[in-house]
Protein backbone atom coordinates (compact mmCIF):
# COMPACT_ATOMS: atom_id res chain seq x y z
CA UNK A 1 0.00 0.00 0.00
CA UNK A 2 1.11 3.48 -0.11
CA UNK A 3 0.54 5.99 1.91
CA UNK A 4 -3.53 7.06 0.31
CA UNK A 5 -3.81 3.86 0.49
CA UNK A 6 -3.13 3.05 3.92
CA UNK A 7 -5.04 6.29 5.38
CA UNK A 8 -8.02 5.22 4.03
CA UNK A 9 -7.42 1.59 5.55
CA UNK A 10 -6.98 3.34 8.67
CA UNK A 11 -10.30 5.60 8.31
CA UNK A 12 -12.43 2.98 7.11
CA UNK A 13 -11.36 -0.69 8.80
CA UNK A 14 -10.48 1.29 12.23
CA UNK A 15 -13.39 2.97 13.96
CA UNK A 16 -12.45 6.27 14.12
CA UNK A 17 -14.04 9.08 16.76
CA UNK A 18 -13.27 12.08 14.16
CA UNK A 19 -15.54 10.55 12.04
CA UNK A 20 -17.98 7.96 13.72
CA UNK A 21 -18.31 9.76 16.81
CA UNK A 22 -19.19 8.12 20.16
CA UNK A 23 -19.94 4.98 18.11
CA UNK A 24 -15.83 4.24 17.80
CA UNK A 25 -15.18 5.34 21.62
CA UNK A 26 -13.72 2.13 22.94
CA UNK A 27 -13.08 2.75 26.50
CA UNK A 28 -10.62 0.07 28.35
CA UNK A 29 -7.06 -0.21 27.91
CA UNK A 30 -6.77 -4.16 27.05
CA UNK A 31 -6.16 -3.93 23.55
CA UNK A 32 -4.24 -1.27 23.39
CA UNK A 33 -1.87 -2.96 25.94
CA UNK A 34 -2.23 -5.83 24.25
CA UNK A 35 -0.75 -4.29 21.30
CA UNK A 36 1.89 -2.66 23.08
CA UNK A 37 3.03 -5.94 24.06
CA UNK A 38 3.04 -7.50 20.59
CA UNK A 39 5.21 -4.40 20.09
CA UNK A 40 7.89 -4.94 23.01
CA UNK A 41 6.33 -2.62 25.04
CA UNK A 42 8.23 0.87 23.04
CA UNK A 43 6.06 3.49 25.62
CA UNK A 44 8.91 2.58 28.42
CA UNK A 45 11.94 3.31 26.09
CA UNK A 46 11.47 7.00 27.00
CA UNK A 47 10.12 9.41 29.65
CA UNK A 48 6.73 10.26 29.23
CA UNK A 49 4.66 13.31 30.43
CA UNK A 50 0.66 13.00 30.54
CA UNK A 51 -1.46 16.32 29.31
CA UNK A 52 -5.31 15.70 30.15
CA UNK A 53 -8.28 18.79 30.26
CA UNK A 54 -10.96 19.71 28.34
CA UNK A 55 -9.44 22.58 26.78
CA UNK A 56 -6.20 23.77 26.63
CA UNK A 57 -4.10 20.66 26.35
CA UNK A 58 -2.93 20.92 22.99
CA UNK A 59 -1.27 24.40 24.03
CA UNK A 60 0.36 23.14 26.77
CA UNK A 61 1.36 19.66 25.15
CA UNK A 62 3.07 22.07 22.14
CA UNK A 63 4.55 24.64 24.57
CA UNK A 64 5.80 21.63 26.65
CA UNK A 65 7.60 19.85 23.62
CA UNK A 66 9.03 23.20 22.50
CA UNK A 67 10.86 23.65 25.67
CA UNK A 68 11.86 20.35 25.82
CA UNK A 69 13.62 20.66 22.12
CA UNK A 70 15.20 23.90 23.43
CA UNK A 71 16.43 22.41 26.59
CA UNK A 72 18.32 19.45 24.62
CA UNK A 73 15.88 16.36 24.57
CA UNK A 74 15.05 14.36 21.60
CA UNK A 75 11.28 15.14 22.18
CA UNK A 76 8.23 12.87 21.35
CA UNK A 77 4.49 14.91 20.15
CA UNK A 78 1.70 13.07 20.66
CA UNK A 79 -1.64 14.87 19.74
CA UNK A 80 -5.29 14.40 18.09
CA UNK A 81 -7.05 15.38 16.27
CA UNK A 82 -5.39 16.89 13.59
CA UNK A 83 -5.72 19.95 11.21
CA UNK A 84 -4.91 19.19 7.48
CA UNK A 85 -2.42 16.03 7.64
CA UNK A 86 -2.77 12.99 9.97
CA UNK A 87 0.82 13.03 10.62
CA UNK A 88 0.49 16.21 12.54
CA UNK A 89 -0.26 14.04 15.34
CA UNK A 90 2.84 12.49 15.73
CA UNK A 91 6.28 14.70 15.65
CA UNK A 92 9.65 14.46 17.11
CA UNK A 93 11.65 17.71 17.45
CA UNK A 94 8.70 19.32 15.42
CA UNK A 95 8.91 16.83 12.83
CA UNK A 96 5.79 15.06 11.33
CA UNK A 97 6.13 11.56 11.48
CA UNK A 98 7.36 10.61 7.37
CA UNK A 99 4.76 8.99 5.22
CA UNK A 100 6.57 5.77 4.87
CA UNK A 101 6.88 5.05 8.00
CA UNK A 102 2.94 4.74 8.93
CA UNK A 103 2.81 2.38 5.54
CA UNK A 104 5.62 0.65 7.29
CA UNK A 105 3.95 -0.07 10.64
CA UNK A 106 0.03 -0.44 9.00
CA UNK A 107 1.53 -2.93 6.40
CA UNK A 108 3.52 -5.27 9.50
CA UNK A 109 0.88 -4.93 12.15
CA UNK A 110 -2.85 -4.63 10.42
CA UNK A 111 -3.33 -8.22 11.29
CA UNK A 112 -2.52 -7.70 14.63
CA UNK A 113 -4.40 -4.31 14.65
CA UNK A 114 -7.65 -6.46 13.13
CA UNK A 115 -7.30 -9.49 15.54
CA UNK A 116 -7.26 -7.23 18.40
CA UNK A 117 -10.47 -5.06 17.21
CA UNK A 118 -8.49 -1.79 17.67
CA UNK A 119 -10.14 1.82 17.28
CA UNK A 120 -8.03 4.36 14.97
CA UNK A 121 -6.63 6.30 17.84
CA UNK A 122 -5.43 3.38 20.01
CA UNK A 123 -3.52 2.18 16.33
CA UNK A 124 -2.89 5.83 16.03
CA UNK A 125 -0.94 6.29 19.76
CA UNK A 126 0.63 2.88 19.24
CA UNK A 127 2.24 3.72 16.14
CA UNK A 128 3.76 7.09 18.35
CA UNK A 129 4.79 4.85 21.10
CA UNK A 130 6.80 2.50 18.41
CA UNK A 131 7.95 5.98 16.19
CA UNK A 132 9.25 7.43 19.47
CA UNK A 133 11.33 4.62 19.93
CA UNK A 134 12.52 3.83 17.05
CA UNK A 135 13.68 7.28 17.00
CA UNK A 136 15.70 7.59 20.10
CA UNK A 137 13.68 10.04 21.67
CA UNK A 138 14.09 10.89 25.31
CA UNK A 139 11.22 12.17 26.38
CA UNK A 140 7.57 12.64 24.92
CA UNK A 141 4.82 14.85 26.07
CA UNK A 142 1.38 13.07 25.62
CA UNK A 143 -2.03 14.09 25.08
CA UNK A 144 -5.24 12.56 25.96
CA UNK A 145 -7.57 12.20 23.76
CA UNK A 146 -10.70 11.68 24.93
CA UNK A 147 -11.42 11.50 29.27
CA UNK A 148 -8.76 10.29 30.97
CA UNK A 149 -8.63 7.11 33.12
CA UNK A 150 -9.82 4.56 29.69
CA UNK A 151 -7.93 6.62 27.36
CA UNK A 152 -5.69 4.57 25.28
CA UNK A 153 -2.55 6.64 26.10
CA UNK A 154 -3.09 5.97 29.71
CA UNK A 155 -0.78 2.62 29.68
CA UNK A 156 1.74 5.32 30.03
CA UNK A 157 3.61 5.84 33.67
CA UNK A 158 4.45 9.28 33.59
CA UNK A 159 7.34 11.38 35.62
CA UNK A 160 4.52 14.14 35.70
CA UNK A 161 0.73 14.01 34.62
CA UNK A 162 -0.96 17.82 34.34
CA UNK A 163 -4.72 18.06 33.68
CA UNK A 164 -5.28 21.78 32.60
CA UNK A 165 -8.95 22.22 33.43
CA UNK A 166 -12.45 20.40 33.59
CA UNK A 167 -15.89 21.29 31.87
CA UNK A 168 -18.66 19.93 30.44
CA UNK A 169 -17.83 17.68 27.50
CA UNK A 170 -18.30 14.48 25.81
CA UNK A 171 -21.01 14.07 28.67
CA UNK A 172 -22.56 10.63 27.09
CA UNK A 173 -19.34 9.24 27.23
CA UNK A 174 -17.69 10.58 30.58
CA UNK A 175 -20.70 11.66 32.49
CA UNK A 176 -23.22 14.59 32.61
CA UNK A 177 -21.76 16.50 35.59
CA UNK A 178 -18.43 18.74 36.03
CA UNK A 179 -17.20 15.85 38.91
CA UNK A 180 -17.74 12.95 36.85
CA UNK A 181 -15.49 14.18 34.28
CA UNK A 182 -12.93 15.66 37.01
CA UNK A 183 -13.06 11.57 38.18
CA UNK A 184 -12.17 10.62 34.52
CA UNK A 185 -9.63 13.10 33.80
CA UNK A 186 -8.29 11.98 37.41
CA UNK A 187 -7.94 9.04 36.19
CA UNK A 188 -4.55 9.47 34.65
CA UNK A 189 -2.67 10.24 38.13
CA UNK A 190 -0.74 6.88 38.52
CA UNK A 191 0.84 6.21 42.11
CA UNK A 192 3.71 8.24 43.44
CA UNK A 193 3.56 10.50 39.85
CA UNK A 194 3.09 14.20 41.09
CA UNK A 195 -0.06 16.03 39.26
CA UNK A 196 -0.33 19.45 38.26
CA UNK A 197 -3.70 21.16 38.12
CA UNK A 198 -3.83 23.67 35.94
CA UNK A 199 -7.35 25.55 36.43
CA UNK A 200 -8.46 24.88 40.61
CA UNK A 201 -12.23 25.60 40.60
CA UNK A 202 -14.18 24.49 44.45
CA UNK A 203 -16.62 22.28 42.19
CA UNK A 204 -13.76 19.79 41.49
CA UNK A 205 -10.73 20.37 43.58
CA UNK A 206 -11.57 17.73 45.73
CA UNK A 207 -12.15 15.62 43.52
CA UNK A 208 -8.11 15.78 42.73
CA UNK A 209 -6.82 15.69 45.72
CA UNK A 210 -8.68 13.08 46.62
CA UNK A 211 -7.05 11.06 43.71
CA UNK A 212 -3.97 11.94 44.67
CA UNK A 213 -4.12 11.00 47.91
CA UNK A 214 -5.07 7.80 47.17
CA UNK A 215 -1.86 7.00 44.71
CA UNK A 216 0.48 9.20 47.23
CA UNK A 217 0.84 11.44 44.30
CA UNK A 218 2.11 15.21 44.99
CA UNK A 219 -1.18 17.60 43.54
CA UNK A 220 0.78 21.14 42.32
CA UNK A 221 -2.16 24.25 42.16
CA UNK A 222 -0.67 25.96 39.04
CA UNK A 223 -2.22 29.20 39.98
CA UNK A 224 -0.58 28.84 43.59
CA UNK A 225 2.93 28.23 42.06
CA UNK A 226 2.94 31.31 39.47
CA UNK A 227 1.28 34.20 39.12
CA UNK A 228 0.74 36.47 36.09
CA UNK A 229 1.11 40.09 37.03
CA UNK A 230 1.26 41.57 33.60
CA UNK A 231 0.08 40.26 30.12
CA UNK A 232 0.25 42.49 27.11
CA UNK A 233 1.27 42.18 22.83
CA UNK A 234 4.51 43.02 22.10
CA UNK A 235 4.83 42.93 18.55
CA UNK A 236 3.05 39.35 17.33
CA UNK A 237 3.88 37.90 20.48
CA UNK A 238 1.87 37.84 23.91
CA UNK A 239 3.92 39.09 26.84
CA UNK A 240 3.54 37.49 30.22
CA UNK A 241 5.15 39.06 33.33
CA UNK A 242 5.02 35.90 35.93
CA UNK A 243 6.20 35.74 39.84
CA UNK A 244 7.08 32.45 41.45
CA UNK A 245 5.39 32.59 44.54
CA UNK A 246 7.45 30.52 46.55
CA UNK A 247 10.21 33.06 46.64
CA UNK A 248 8.85 36.03 44.77
CA UNK A 249 10.86 35.83 41.84
CA UNK A 250 9.33 37.67 38.48
CA UNK A 251 10.52 37.33 35.10
CA UNK A 252 8.91 37.83 31.50
CA UNK A 253 7.62 35.48 29.43
CA UNK A 254 7.21 35.87 25.55
CA UNK A 255 4.97 33.54 23.37
CA UNK A 256 4.20 33.06 19.78
CA UNK A 257 0.88 31.89 20.45
CA UNK A 258 -2.38 34.10 20.44
CA UNK A 259 -5.13 34.39 22.20
CA UNK A 260 -5.95 35.58 26.02
CA UNK A 261 -6.68 32.32 27.23
CA UNK A 262 -3.14 31.42 26.77
CA UNK A 263 -2.78 33.00 30.07
CA UNK A 264 -4.16 30.05 31.64
CA UNK A 265 -2.00 27.98 29.82
CA UNK A 266 1.39 29.75 30.12
CA UNK A 267 1.18 29.29 34.23
CA UNK A 268 -0.22 25.35 33.91
CA UNK A 269 3.07 25.54 31.60
CA UNK A 270 5.33 27.07 33.97
CA UNK A 271 4.17 25.09 36.73
CA UNK A 272 5.11 21.61 34.91
CA UNK A 273 8.27 22.50 33.94
CA UNK A 274 9.13 23.88 37.55
CA UNK A 275 7.90 21.04 38.34
CA UNK A 276 9.96 18.53 35.85
CA UNK A 277 12.98 20.44 36.61
CA UNK A 278 12.80 20.60 40.37
CA UNK A 279 11.87 17.15 41.06
CA UNK A 280 12.30 14.68 38.30
CA UNK A 281 15.78 13.38 36.29
CA UNK A 282 15.00 15.98 33.51
CA UNK A 283 17.06 19.77 33.81
CA UNK A 284 15.62 22.55 32.04
CA UNK A 285 16.88 25.78 32.41
CA UNK A 286 15.59 29.50 32.19
CA UNK A 287 16.83 29.83 28.85
CA UNK A 288 15.27 26.84 27.39
CA UNK A 289 12.00 27.73 28.89
CA UNK A 290 12.30 31.44 27.66
CA UNK A 291 13.24 30.62 24.35
CA UNK A 292 10.77 27.48 24.01
CA UNK A 293 7.92 29.59 24.81
CA UNK A 294 9.20 32.23 22.73
CA UNK A 295 8.96 29.77 19.72
CA UNK A 296 6.49 27.62 21.21
CA UNK A 297 4.17 27.31 17.71
CA UNK A 298 7.05 28.16 15.45
CA UNK A 299 8.60 25.15 16.99
CA UNK A 300 5.94 22.45 16.58
CA UNK A 301 3.73 23.94 13.83
CA UNK A 302 0.50 24.35 16.26
CA UNK A 303 -1.79 26.05 14.33
CA UNK A 304 -5.74 27.02 14.80
CA UNK A 305 -5.34 28.73 18.04
CA UNK A 306 -6.78 32.31 17.60
CA UNK A 307 -4.58 32.28 14.47
CA UNK A 308 -4.93 35.20 12.20
CA UNK A 309 -5.64 34.78 8.22
CA UNK A 310 -5.64 37.97 7.16
CA UNK A 311 -5.91 41.52 7.98
CA UNK A 312 -8.58 44.14 6.71
CA UNK A 313 -10.79 42.46 7.67
CA UNK A 314 -9.40 40.71 10.02
CA UNK A 315 -9.82 37.23 9.82
CA UNK A 316 -9.50 34.71 12.85
CA UNK A 317 -9.55 31.09 13.12
CA UNK A 318 -9.98 29.29 16.80
CA UNK A 319 -10.56 25.22 17.56
CA UNK A 320 -12.13 25.87 20.64
CA UNK A 321 -15.40 23.80 19.77
CA UNK A 322 -16.87 23.29 23.46
CA UNK A 323 -18.81 25.30 26.23
CA UNK A 324 -15.57 25.56 27.85
CA UNK A 325 -13.80 26.83 25.27
CA UNK A 326 -16.25 28.75 23.34
CA UNK A 327 -16.46 30.93 26.38
CA UNK A 328 -13.35 32.18 25.95
CA UNK A 329 -13.33 32.49 22.48
CA UNK A 330 -16.82 34.78 23.03
CA UNK A 331 -15.01 36.80 26.03
CA UNK A 332 -11.89 37.74 23.64
CA UNK A 333 -14.15 38.54 20.48
CA UNK A 334 -16.31 41.07 22.92
CA UNK A 335 -12.61 42.96 23.23
CA UNK A 336 -11.96 43.01 19.74
CA UNK A 337 -12.83 46.57 17.67
CA UNK A 338 -14.57 46.19 14.19
CA UNK A 339 -17.35 47.32 12.89
CA UNK A 340 -19.60 44.83 12.29
CA UNK A 341 -18.57 41.13 13.00
CA UNK A 342 -19.12 37.76 10.60
CA UNK A 343 -18.68 34.43 12.26
CA UNK A 344 -18.66 30.85 9.83
CA UNK A 345 -20.06 28.66 12.44
CA UNK A 346 -20.18 25.12 12.40
CA UNK A 347 -20.14 21.95 14.69
CA UNK A 348 -20.76 18.28 15.16
CA UNK A 349 -23.56 16.38 16.07
CA UNK A 350 -22.26 15.14 19.94
CA UNK A 351 -21.92 19.18 21.32
CA UNK A 352 -23.70 20.66 23.99
CA UNK A 353 -25.00 23.08 21.18
CA UNK A 354 -27.80 24.34 22.79
CA UNK A 355 -25.24 25.49 26.06
CA UNK A 356 -22.95 27.09 23.52
CA UNK A 357 -24.88 28.97 21.76
CA UNK A 358 -25.86 31.74 24.11
CA UNK A 359 -22.49 32.32 25.02
CA UNK A 360 -21.87 34.16 21.02
CA UNK A 361 -21.94 37.04 20.44
CA UNK A 362 -25.65 38.80 19.16
CA UNK A 363 -24.82 41.45 17.19
CA UNK A 364 -22.85 39.12 14.96
CA UNK A 365 -23.87 38.25 11.67
CA UNK A 366 -23.38 33.89 10.80
CA UNK A 367 -22.74 32.09 8.65
CA UNK A 368 -23.84 28.46 9.31
CA UNK A 369 -21.98 26.07 7.72
CA UNK A 370 -21.02 22.21 7.79
CA UNK A 371 -17.90 20.78 7.46
CA UNK A 372 -16.96 17.22 5.22
CA UNK A 373 -17.50 15.00 8.19
CA UNK A 374 -20.31 12.38 8.85
CA UNK A 375 -20.14 13.85 12.28
CA UNK A 376 -21.62 17.40 10.94
CA UNK A 377 -24.27 18.78 12.79
CA UNK A 378 -26.51 20.22 9.35
CA UNK A 379 -25.77 23.85 8.35
CA UNK A 380 -30.12 23.88 8.31
CA UNK A 381 -30.61 22.99 11.62
CA UNK A 382 -27.32 24.37 13.36
CA UNK A 383 -29.51 27.63 12.03
CA UNK A 384 -32.56 27.01 13.18
CA UNK A 385 -31.38 26.13 16.73
CA UNK A 386 -29.22 29.24 16.51
CA UNK A 387 -32.44 31.28 15.24
CA UNK A 388 -33.79 30.06 18.72
CA UNK A 389 -31.11 31.85 20.72
CA UNK A 390 -31.38 34.98 19.27
CA UNK A 391 -27.80 34.38 16.24
CA UNK A 392 -29.18 35.60 13.40
CA UNK A 393 -27.37 34.70 9.67
CA UNK A 394 -27.61 32.11 6.44
CA UNK A 395 -26.53 28.81 5.56
CA UNK A 396 -23.73 27.73 3.28
CA UNK A 397 -23.59 24.25 2.76
CA UNK A 398 -19.30 24.32 2.46
CA UNK A 399 -16.80 25.88 4.53
CA UNK A 400 -15.09 26.99 1.71
CA UNK A 401 -18.30 28.73 0.82
CA UNK A 402 -18.98 29.97 3.87
CA UNK A 403 -15.50 32.00 4.33
CA UNK A 404 -15.77 33.00 0.64
CA UNK A 405 -19.23 34.36 1.85
CA UNK A 406 -17.87 36.46 4.70
CA UNK A 407 -15.30 37.56 3.06
CA UNK A 408 -17.98 39.23 0.14
CA UNK A 409 -20.15 40.58 2.95
CA UNK A 410 -17.08 42.53 5.21
CA UNK A 411 -15.26 45.50 4.41
CA UNK A 412 -11.83 46.57 6.09
CA UNK A 413 -13.07 47.42 8.62
CA UNK A 414 -15.01 44.48 9.58
CA UNK A 415 -14.06 41.36 11.42
CA UNK A 416 -14.60 37.44 10.31
CA UNK A 417 -14.34 34.77 12.59
CA UNK A 418 -14.06 30.83 11.91
CA UNK A 419 -13.95 28.06 13.85
CA UNK A 420 -17.12 26.06 16.29
CA UNK A 421 -15.36 23.04 15.17
CA UNK A 422 -11.77 21.71 14.62
CA UNK A 423 -13.05 20.10 11.48
CA UNK A 424 -14.12 23.65 10.14
CA UNK A 425 -11.10 25.35 11.05
CA UNK A 426 -8.96 22.97 9.19
CA UNK A 427 -11.32 23.13 5.83
CA UNK A 428 -10.56 27.24 5.96
CA UNK A 429 -6.57 26.38 6.68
Amino acid sequence: MNYTQTLEFLFQSLPAFETAGATAYKPGLERIAAFCRHLGNPQRNFFTIHVAGTDGKGSVSHILASVLQQAGYRTGLFTSPHLKDFRERIRVDGEMIPKQKVVNFVDKHRDKMTELDLSFFEMTAALAFDYFAQSDVEVAVIETGLGGRLDATNIIVPIVGIVTNIGLEHTALLGGTIRQIAAEKAGIIKKSIPIVLGESDESYDDVFEQAAAANKSKLVYAEREFVCTQHDMQGDRQRFRLRRNRDGHEFEVYLDLAGNYQLRNIVTAAAAIDLLHEQTPLTISRRAFLAGTCDAAANTSLRGRWQKLGDRPLTICDTGHNPHGIAYVAAQLRQCTYEKLYCVLGFVRDKEIDRILPLLPRDAYYLFTQAATHRALPAAELAARAAEAGLRGECCGKVGEAVARARELATENDMIFIGGSTYVVGEAL
